[in-house]
């Protein structure tokens, strides 16, 4: 081509070689709902970097995540961003394999107070290091049907008060109108095995990798929950399950212990014919529990060269309050971003919800829950933990029995 430029007689068209035309590109990799909200920022993205393409990777929620475990561990295929649920964020961080966004050029400490609390220290591994950053969270909520509480003559906070006040109404509720109290006593369990922990404490470890399942806070757990199913107060259906949205549905169900993303599953596929029959509480008992987020994490052996552009992507979809307010108007996705939590928005009447103003109070309950540290094999010891559970509510074993054998089958597990 420098010989055609340079002769005299050429007098063709300059053709611009193929390399001086590609753009950056900038991967993502996410699950659904994820995948979204990363879309619906690209123009804002293409404003900032109109040189650097977006290349989003969308997998089902399992999928994504069994793929960044295996990137992760052999440095193929690693996206410049991977989107993770909280679960995974501690799983993936006591690994190594996620880079400590303290360190430059990131710097995410100077931005900590500008996050909710707990959903920030659920990103700090046990050396310190930082390995995610929240996008959204999943503050703990009892959804109730007002209408089945209204023919029980059951008042809210006679449900809330306590978890033994909460066991008692559902007796009555049942009695008087059929309805359950609950899906399933495991939503129960899930609540009391984390309550009351103190910051930095986990559900089934300590830091030393000593079992804590053989514990009062087990045994109430297991005590309310048998409590509830002797008196037939849950459907005995799994989240997520036919049955479950039918409960919904047909009035079957009176409350739900989820997050507050609910309302909005319910008001979009779930049970849409039931607008306005919800209404939203704190969770009894005076629990505050964390149910699931989203968090953005750079791999450590991700491409050094794009490591600062995939830092960016994330302060826009993690520190920008109009990209924060847009995923929760759009999706429901909860801000951890506190610069938008004084925002009109969060005064607005939910209309699923009777025209109440819950995520006020979501926003204050966010401030009140510890984060969970989770531990490498906390998978494996919640596994452990249900089969037990429905094993006292067969009635093959007694409480005591069943937190001993779990904790004996945890401790050799934990010491590999």
């Amino acid at each position: 081509m420098l010989a055609a430029m340079t002769a005299p007689a050429w007098t063709g068209v300059l053709v611009v070689p193929a390399l001086a035309q590609t753009r950056e590109v900038l991967t993502i990799a996410a699950f659904p709902l994820m995948d979204e909200i990363a879309k619906a920022a690209i123009p804002a993205w293409q404003a900032m970097h109109p040189d650097v393409e977006l290349r989003i990777l969308m997998r089902q929620y399992t999928d994504h995540h069994t793929a960044m475990t295996t990137a992760l561990s052999t440095a193929v295929g690693l996206p410049d961003v991977m989107a993770l649920e909280s679960s995974f964020v501690g799983r993936f961080a006591q690994g190594g394999g996620l880079d400590d966004l303290r360190q430059a050029p990131f710097g995410i400490e100077a931005f900590r107070q500008r996050l909710v609390p707990y959903a920030y220290d659920q990103a700090v591994a046990r050396s310190g290091a930082v390995v995610a950053v929240p996008a959204d969270i999943g503050p703990g909520t009892m959804l109730y049907r007002k209408d089945i509480l209204d023919r029980a003559g059951v008042a809210p906070e006679e449900l809330t008060r306590s978890w033994d006040s909460y066991v008692a109404m559902g007796e009555r509720i049942k009695a008087r109108t059929g309805a359950y109290l609950i899906a399933n006593v495991q939503e129960i369990k899930d609540i009391l095995i984390a309550d009351g922990l103190k910051p930095g404490e986990g559900i089934y470890f300590d830091t030393e990798s000593r079992v804590l399942v053989n514990s009062p806070r087990f045994e109430r757990a297991f005590e309310v929950s048998l409590q509830a199913r002797q008196k037939g107060l849950d459907a005995k259906v799994p989240a997520w399950s036919n049955d479950w949205g039918a409960g919904f549905k047909q009035g079957r169900l009176a409350t739900e212990l989820s997050g507050a993303w609910l309302v909005g599953q319910l008001n979009a596929f779930i049970a849409p014919e039931t607008k306005g029959l919800w209404r939203a509480s704190s969770l009894p008992g005076g629990s505050h529990a964390p149910y699931g987020g989203t968090f953005y994490a750079i791999a450590r052996k991700s491409a050094p060269s794009r490591k600062l552009l995939a830092w960016r992507f994330i302060q826009l979809m993690t520190l920008d309050p109009q990209r924060q307010l847009q995923a929760f108007k759009s999706y429901d996705a909860f801000p951890a971003l506190r610069d938008v939590h004084d925002d009109p928005f969060f005064s607005e009447p939910v209309d699923f919800l009777g025209g109440q103003r819950a995520r006020l109070l979501w926003r204050d309950d966010a401030l009140r829950i510890t984060a969970l540290p989770v531990h490498k094999q906390a998978k494996f010891a919640e596994e452990v933990v249900q089969t037990e559970l429905d094993k006292v509510l067969r009635g093959q074993k007694t409480i005591k029995v069943a937190l001993a054998d779990a904790e004996q089958l945890l401790q050799r597990r934990a010491k590999r």
